[in-house]
């Protein structure tokens, strides 16, 4: 066994363990614990049981929603019982040997760039459209990161004023703290308070994807949207001007998603200049276990 990754999210704990060729070899699936210290122990205990099962300690990656402070060490999560807690920190000192701790956006990134769509791109960006909004960046197979460890926190970028005033939406409280987060509509909670404000009906995703063939006001809260999402594609693009855009997330699942993406957000582009293409990630449920184990191997083989 080549290295484990961990996918940790607010229900469940899933380690992944990876063969010599980065095939799936083995996982293993718990609940997530609802207090701090139950849940170091269950993290703990799935390295134990991946180095069990590899026969030797081998690199392990933890990816997970939210951050890690590289001043303080302290995590920042909306989903984990581990906010101003030393999560990685601890983990290492139960198991007695270092682990990598990666954002789980970004190891999906570099899942994606290393095993998935983009391995035949220099510089990949991902975004994730799901419950909340986020990416990551990988440049020759590797993160992209710097001192702060937030860049790839894209949804807590402003949202467009002029299309914000287009369309009479206000500026939202995010759960971040900021106001105007572009992740406050354009994650799935964001769509469905966007047929809040324009339909006046509480739907989900699905509900308003379906209903926009045959219903005019579902149409629009689609095209509002396609319209703020693929402006922050097209500035993405002016910000890092990647080889692929790659999407993940439940709302990438969407029938013709990476289509509509495509052409809104060349329309968005300054000029004729072009927009990369836009794909969908290949690694489905491995994908982001996947990443994290290969940052944990790189960093080992590095250190």
């Amino acid at each position: 066994m080549i290295a484990a990754g961990i996918d940790l999210g607010g229900t469940k704990i899933e380690l992944q363990l990876f063969d010599n060729e980065w095939q799936l070899a083995s996982r293993k699936r718990v609940d997530t614990p609802q207090d701090y210290d139950a849940l170091v122990g269950a993290l703990a205990d799935i390295v134990r049981w991946a180095d069990s099962e590899a026969g030797t300690s081998i690199p392990v990656g933890i990816g997970a929603a939210g951050l890690l402070n590289p001043t303080t060490e302290l995590a920042l999560t909306a989903n984990l019982c581990a906010t101003g807690k030393p999560l990685k920190l601890d983990v290492e000192k139960a198991v007695g040997r270092a682990i990598t701790y990666v954002n789980d956006c970004r190891a999906l990134a570099l899942s994606e760039a290393v095993f998935g769509v983009g391995k035949d791109a220099e510089t990949v960006l991902a975004l994730i459209l799901g419950t909340g909004v986020g990416g990551g960046v990988s440049v020759k197979g590797s993160i992209l990161s710097g001192p702060t460890r937030t860049g790839g926190e894209f949804g807590h970028m402003a949202s467009p004023a002029h299309l914000l005033q287009k369309y009479n939406l206000p500026a939202v409280q995010c759960g971040c703290g900021r106001v105007g987060c572009v992740e406050t509509y354009i994650s799935g909670r964001g769509m469905t308070r966007l047929a809040k404000a324009i339909m006046g009906e509480d739907l989900k995703p699905p509900q308003i994807v379906e209903r926009k063939e045959t219903d005019a006001k579902a149409m629009q809260v689609w095209e509002v949207w396609s319209a703020l999402t693929a402006e922050l594609l097209c500035n993405l693009t002016l910000a890092i001007d990647p080889d692929v855009i790659i999407l993940g997330g439940g709302l990438s699942k969407i029938e013709g998603l990476t289509d509509v993406l495509q052409s809104q957000a060349q329309k968005a582009q300054l000029g004729d200049f072009g927009i990369p293409p836009i794909r969908l990630a290949q690694g489905g449920d491995a994908s982001g276990a996947r990443g994290a184990a290969y940052a944990a191997y790189q960093e080992q083989s590095n250190g």
